[in-house]
């Protein structure tokens, strides 16, 4: 049988590929992934179109038995992973055989990594996608994180089996300080030129209060010119809702599809992966660029993308 057992699910690990678009109208969010350049990059590494499902794995890793030969990629957090308790790299290609188990030693910077398998994973495919959305129970795996003794199907890998490494140039680094490019608005009218001057030249935290929904941050407070409600309207991912405490939140995969809370900017498309291997702890500042900008900007995300696959090495199995 082609598929991977779980002997420890780890901390929060669910099937994502990019996303169920097309149905905000009905309350479903869109989920998939939190960091798509990392996910984009372990497909890549073991020849999958670049949206198929991975599993996301969320500070603590998996252990892993394989019951099939096949090819994996383990990208984003440095989680420093184990093939039957030997180290393998990140960020390329490894085969496995039956009988083999993947493990984790610990995190070493970041928050999420990604587990590619040659061939993709073969869960229902539910309004578009394979990805889980739990608050709804549906997608991925049984609608839900993956748990001790789930068997999870795979796909039969197809072409040639080659194994790749990434180019140095192209992995990226995790920072406990990071900066977020972001447009002002919608409703950036509704708060304070000192509100405005808090949230574009002062530092927040991370705090512990962070999931697949959103980050909460904490830091000076974001003063409203009269209140924080507003007429419930939509919400996109990066979007930086500010409560009567003003105090941010920016909003991520998981986020609700409508809000009535002020929102004072949106986080550029090009840096949500680095907000999503953000841990607690992590300190924020804001920058402000134009909608010109963060177009040009996910241009270039999608540059890098190119050139990974284009830089890419082969390496000997």
């Amino acid at each position: 049988m082609n598929a991977v057992k779980v002997i420890s699910p780890g901390a929060l690990t669910t099937v994502q590929d990019a996303g169920r678009f097309g149905f905000l109208q009905s309350g479903i969010s869109v989920s998939g992934v939190m960091d798509s350049y990392s996910h984009r990059a372990a497909n890549l590494l073991v020849d999958n179109p670049q949206e198929e499902a991975v599993l996301e794995v969320t500070l603590m890793g998996p252990v892993l038995e394989f019951q099939c030969s096949t090819r994996i990629a383990v990208t984003g957090a440095m989680m420093q992973p184990k093939l039957n308790d030997q180290p393998v790299p990140m960020w390329q290609t490894i085969p496995v055989g039956e009988g083999d188990r993947l493990s984790f030693s610990g995190i070493q910077g970041g928050c999420r990594a990604y587990i590619a398998f040659a061939g993709g994973l073969d869960v229902p495919v539910i309004m578009g996608s394979k990805s889980t959305n739990l608050k709804a129970q549906m997608g991925g795996f049984e609608g839900r994180m993956l748990k001790r003794d789930d068997v999870v199907p795979l796909k039969a890998p197809s072409g040639e089996a080659k194994l790749w490494a990434a180019s140095e140039e192209w992995i990226p680094k995790f920072p406990t300080q990071i900066t977020l490019r972001a447009v002002l608005g919608p409703q950036e009218d509704l708060f304070t030129e000192e509100g405005i001057a808090s949230f574009l030249n002062t530092e927040y935290v991370v705090t512990p209060a962070n999931d697949r929904m959103g980050y909460r941050l904490e830091g000076e407070e974001i003063t409203h010119k009269a209140g924080a409600d507003i007429v419930s309207d939509g919400i996109v991912m990066g979007a930086v809702q500010v409560p009567s405490s003003g105090q941010p939140i920016i909003l991520m995969a998981d986020r609700q599809t409508t809000g009535g809370y002020t929102k004072i900017a949106t986080v550029v498309t090009a840096d949500l992966p680095l907000l999503a291997q953000a841990q607690a702890g992590t300190k924020i500042r804001f920058e402000r660029v134009s909608v010109e900008e963060a177009q040009q900007l996910l241009h270039e995300f999608h540059e890098r993308l190119l050139a990974f696959a284009r830089t890419r090495r082969p390496v000997n199995g």
